[in-house]
């Protein structure tokens, strides 16, 4: 008996190590919702459901049938080496792991932690009264350990309840405060690409006249709207900016419904999270649910130069402001677009003005520049003077993983490695052409795209080879769209290296030589759940 106890405390310790990558899992795909917890799970069903955790069923299970006490314990000391083996082979796999966050112990994780913990420790504390049931909780141990990430979401679903009511009372505390600031302006901001950039813009811009709040990084979420509001919006603050982001129709309206923006921005729709929406359309009408929940008395900032935004029947009543590039019959256009590695001068033409106002900034591209026309369009609506506004945009700052200019080794890198889409992608493909040197793409292609992925990747990997002089994809299986693509341009096999780790990315370039500067594009890095084996 002793030596059961023993097996099981060191189980114990082995299942409470390899639960954390299931709760990092958990927490990356928003707490399975619209299941993408468990759709990660099967999509790596190699390493989740098929490993060397099964073993261990079998020999609990002659451990549970044998009555001959040398037999078992053979057994059990076979049992053991499965999951010391298994131990070491997950600390690996840890290792390999490409991760850009890292999982985030917070209340909500601690809850999980102590349920997922009382779920293994109920056979033990059965056994502790029923002796024959020894065997039997050891293999029922041995089965939740292989089964080890349906457990944490059993666990997830246990807590629901009470997760729900914790949830509803910091709802009620952020609707409350809102209530509580009637003087404050309210911005909304959404768009499939473009969020996060335009967020951090538009409070560069404001805040040389106001005190502007973006929510922090990319906090998008209802959880993350409601902290931001809880822990950080002060009596002192002018303008809240809030990023809205979505994965299903419906999503825009409910954070519209807690924040109540006066203000809103749509960046751009395209085909961003098209596997999550369903279609094209769905997006459409996704994302402009933040102007059709806007006051009659609000703002909305389109682009017209975005047939998606112009072809949509706005039912709203609230005053629209059209910014554009391509498009002259608008509120706001930008003209004269120059970029260098410095970063980008253009001029702004505002509808009846005939003055045409110059701007420079240190963001780098064409889609930055419809950025920062949003951004102009609702600080000169506030009031703010153009001098002001010119001030605002020459002190914005670059956003991290979004064209980011930045000196490393012997290579210049520009850092587009955050959630790509076919739109995005093309337009940091842009950029590197304009650049004077040797140009190198770093990319495992784009993610959630649907049944569109394979034809996007094609299609991307047909424009690097427009544009790059050296590739390296990450990720051979994963990749497979963006090489065909390539030879489509009989792009140079030697100028092709693969590795399923972005890291190695790093070495490799900075081990090229050449007479021109190199400039790297690392375009939509791994994403957060990604690992090819």
């Amino acid at each position: 008996m002793a030596l059961f106890y023993i097996s099981y405390f060191l189980i114990l310790i082995y299942v409470v190590s390899i639960s954390f990558r299931a709760y990092h899992m958990l927490q990356q795909n928003l707490y399975n919702e619209n299941n993408r917890y468990l759709k990660w799970v099967w999509k790596n069903k190699k390493t989740t459901l098929i490993n060397l955790n099964l073993y261990g069923i079998l020999f609990a299970t002659f451990i549970l049938i044998s009555n001959n006490v040398t037999l078992n314990q053979i057994f059990m000391i076979i049992l053991m080496s499965v999951y010391v083996v298994s131990y070491f082979r997950d600390k690996e796999l840890k290792k390999t792991d490409q991760n850009k966050k890292p999982l985030v112990i917070t209340k909500r994780v601690k809850r999980l932690i102590v349920t997922t913990n009382i779920l293994y420790l109920l056979p033990l504390i059965i056994s502790i009264f029923i002796n024959e049931f020894s065997s039997i909780a050891l293999l029922i141990l041995t089965i939740m350990t292989s089964l080890n990430f349906f457990v944490v979401f059993l666990a997830l679903i246990i807590n629901h309840p009470l997760e729900r009511a914790i949830y509803h009372h910091f709802e009620r505390m952020a609707k409350n405060k809102l209530k509580s600031m009637p003087n404050l302006k309210i911005v909304g901001i959404t768009g499939s690409y473009g969020k996060t950039s335009c967020k951090n813009i538009l409070a560069d811009i404001l805040n040389v006249k106001y005190n502007a709040l973006p929510t922090p990084k990319s906090l998008n979420t209802f959880n993350g709207l409601m902290i931001t509001i809880n822990n950080q919006l002060s009596k002192f603050d002018d303008i809240f900016i809030a990023e809205m982001g979505a994965y299903v129709v419906g999503e825009i309206r409910r954070l519209c419904e807690l924040v109540t923006p006066k203000y809103g921005i749509i960046t751009s729709i395209g085909t961003a999270h098209l596997e999550t929406f369903g279609s094209r359309e769905n997006i459409q009408k996704g994302k402009m649910e933040l102007i059709e929940s806007l006051p009659e008395d609000g703002i909305g900032i389109l682009n017209k130069d975005d047939p998606m935004q112009v072809s949509y029947k706005i039912k709203n009543k609230c005053k629209i402001l059209w910014i554009g590039i391509d498009n002259d019959d608008v509120d706001v256009l930008g003209l004269n677009i120059k970029c260098s590695g410095k970063g980008t001068t253009f001029d702004v033409k505002f509808k009846g003005d005939k003055k045409i106002y110059p701007f420079e900034t240190k963001l780098l591209g064409r889609h930055n520049v419809y950025n920062i026309l949003g951004a102009i369009a609702l600080g000169y609506a506030f009031g703010e003077s153009i001098h002001d506004l010119q001030i605002g945009v020459k002190k914005v700052k670059p956003v991290e993983h979004r064209l980011e200019l930045k000196r490393l080794g012997n290579f210049y890198q520009i850092d587009d490695a955050y959630n790509s889409n076919p739109v995005g992608a093309k337009s940091a493909l842009d950029v590197l052409a304009m650049m004077n040197g040797d140009k190198i793409v770093v990319t495992p292609g784009m993610i959630e795209l649907g049944d569109k992925e394979e034809e996007y990747n094609r299609i991307f990997g047909e424009q690097i080879a427009d544009v790059a002089d050296k590739v390296i994809l990450v990720g051979e299986k994963q990749t497979e769209p963006i090489y065909k693509g390539l030879m489509n341009k009989k792009f140079k096999k030697e100028n092709i290296i693969i590795t399923n780790d972005v890291r190695c990315a790093y070495t490799i370039i900075n081990e090229l030589k050449g007479k021109k500067e190199l400039y790297a594009l690392f375009e939509n890095d791994l994403p957060d759940t990604y690992n090819e084996k």
